[in-house]
């Protein structure tokens, strides 16, 4: 059954906390990024950890093989479930990443690699130096080069994750942001689908912030993408 990930997309700890309480039960798992965590660092992990729930540290490490396996084992003691890299950093980072992960044992994060950020499209790629490959080309090379390392599932959007899922071998994670339920607004992303869509295609777990977040009723908005979800597993 995929799981779904709330981002919590907020500039405090208190802030992230509040919505946490506020929607309660009906979400186990919250994506902490880059703002939030630059502007409270480790003890929003621990908050949410402290609330019972599963945390995706999404700070998309793309360093030296020594410096991201440190800050993987920093992440590890923190007690965070999933963690991301960028699949640009080359074999040795990847390898260095799992194997902090590893030193964890059963409790050990997920290291998932970001192949194709969701916001870019073919002609981002090309001003970047990329060309003669689509997106989805780009995704798919740079998937299975980062799963070939030792990543233990990928960062994609939804409209890839179909495709990638059907050729990475089995257990690999897909964690697809750009999910938006039918009618929503897309905001930045430019590579987006429903709920419903990215299950059948293969995701394992679906982030979703907006249309949660900024509901009238976070509850209710999470509940129906939960029944979506769940709806398109049948």
């Amino acid at each position: 059954m995929a799981e779904l990930i709330v981002a919590l997309d907020v500039q405090t700890r208190a802030e992230a906390v509040e919505k946490v309480k506020s929607i309660g039960d009906g979400v186990g798992f919250y994506k902490i990024g880059l703002e939030l965590f630059t502007a409270e660092g480790p003890d929003v992990v621990k908050a949410v950890k402290d609330l019972g729930k599963k945390v995706f540290l999404d700070l998309k490490f793309h360093d030296i093989p020594r410096t991201v396996e440190r800050a993987v084992r920093s992440g590890g003691k923190l007690g965070v479930d999933l963690m991301t890299i960028h699949s640009v950093g080359g074999k040795a980072m990847i390898r260095a990443a799992a194997d902090a992960a590893a030193e964890f044992g059963a409790s050990a994060p997920k290291i998932l690699a970001v192949t194709v950020l969701t916001s870019l499209d073919q002609s981002d790629l090309a001003d970047v130096g990329i060309v003669g490959r689509t997106p989805a080309d780009q995704v798919k090379a740079m998937a299975s080069f980062a799963v070939g390392n030792g990543a233990d599932g990928l960062v994609c959007s939804p409209m890839e994750v179909g495709e990638l899922s059907r050729s990475l071998k089995a257990g690999t994670l897909f964690i697809t942001p750009g999910v938006r339920p039918a009618g929503a607004a897309v905001g930045d992303q430019k590579r987006v689908a429903t709920p419903a869509d990215a299950v059948r295609d293969g995701a394992t777990h679906l982030v979703v912030g907006r249309p949660i977040l900024a509901a009238q009723d976070p509850v209710a908005a999470a509940r129906a993408i939960r029944a979506e979800m769940d709806g398109a597993a049948r």
